[in-house]
């Protein structure tokens, strides 16, 4: 009970009943790319990899970055990336494990892509090189598109799939881990899903919550939004949006939750551009405010909630 309670604070802050508000996370790194967006920071809270895309969002590689003492390094290509269209690494408990999705090909002999799978590399120690990429097959990939992992604590597998055959747009699933296999994945309840686009999921470490992306819903600020349904007594509530102290009425999407920061990073295209001067501005000024952080790009944001109310 105490955790849900928890929970319960966490989303009437992210309703906005308190003054935090969202920032930019690492700008001095994002602004070097066209766009930037979803975010995995590893469980020693010393990686970060991201996805960096082209202006058009056509050409798209994974990025990582380390801790250096207090500072990030300069950011580089995951080994395991830039030749396909890569996006929304994702550490597994441990951190041996990064996952992600991509449209590389399964045969190396052969150039044509194939739709999107989720694939992982693995290592040995947390200092160890990275493998070559290894599909994660059945039942996990299909003939469809899937996207954005999360992974559970206890293995459980969350993901985003297209699948034609419902008869709707992007939908929820979850496969769940036993005896080291994936059972088939289970499309989660209307509660979560709809017959619109619902994609990019967090799942909570412990499966008490996930907060996601919902496209144009009612209840929506015109875009993309983030909402959030808890797990009670083996159900999943109906999902609240997450208030405007996150979404805009710009794409809101990809988030990542980090227990050890109490934070949440999400991705955003809100744009604050000032269009209106009563001066002519100087080619200093001009460039400041198109190299500002909400500017309209795919950029990275946090909403720290270290004042939280504490449990009775």
């Amino acid at each position: 009970m105490k955790s849900i309670c928890s929970l319960i604070l966490v989303f009437n802050i992210f309703l906005g009943f308190t003054q935090q508000t969202t920032k930019p996370f690492i700008p001095e790194v994002v602004k070097q790319f066209p766009n930037v967006r979803d975010l995995a920071i590893s469980p020693n809270g010393k990686e970060i990899m991201f996805t960096a895309q082209s202006v058009m969002g056509n050409l798209s590689a994974i990025i990582t970055v380390k801790k250096e003492g207090n500072t990030w390094s300069s950011p580089q290509v995951a080994s395991f990336s830039g030749r396909y269209f890569d996006l929304e690494p994702f550490f597994s408990p441990d951190g041996l494990k990064i996952y992600f999705a991509s449209t590389r090909v399964i045969d190396p002999t052969s150039n044509k892509p194939k739709d999107f799978d989720i694939w992982y590399a693995e290592r040995e120690t947390l200092n160890s090189d990275w493998s070559q990429p290894i599909n994660m097959g059945s039942p996990i990939n299909t003939e469809h598109g899937e996207f954005y992992p999360s992974i559970a604590d206890n293995g459980n597998f969350y993901f985003t799939r297209d699948d034609p055959n419902l008869k709707r747009k992007d939908d929820i699933y979850m496969s769940t881990y036993t005896n080291g296999n994936y059972s088939e994945p289970k499309v989660l309840p209307d509660t979560v899903n709809s017959e619109g686009y619902e994609y990019n999921a967090f799942i909570a470490p412990d499966e008490s919550y996930i907060i996601y992306g919902c496209y144009k819903r009612k209840d929506g600020f015109g875009s993309g939004d983030l909402y959030i349904s808890y797990h009670l007594d083996g159900n999943w509530t109906p999902a609240k949006n997450l208030g405007n102290t996150i979404n805009t009425n710009k794409m809101d999407y990809c988030p990542f939750v980090s227990n050890s920061t109490n934070t949440l990073y999400f991705t955003s295209k809100q744009d604050n551009t000032k269009v209106d001067f009563e001066n002519p501005l100087s080619i200093d000024a001009l460039l400041k405010e198109f190299d500002k952080p909400d500017n309209g790009s795919s950029r990275l944001y946090k909403v720290p909630m270290n004042e939280l109310p504490k449990n009775e």
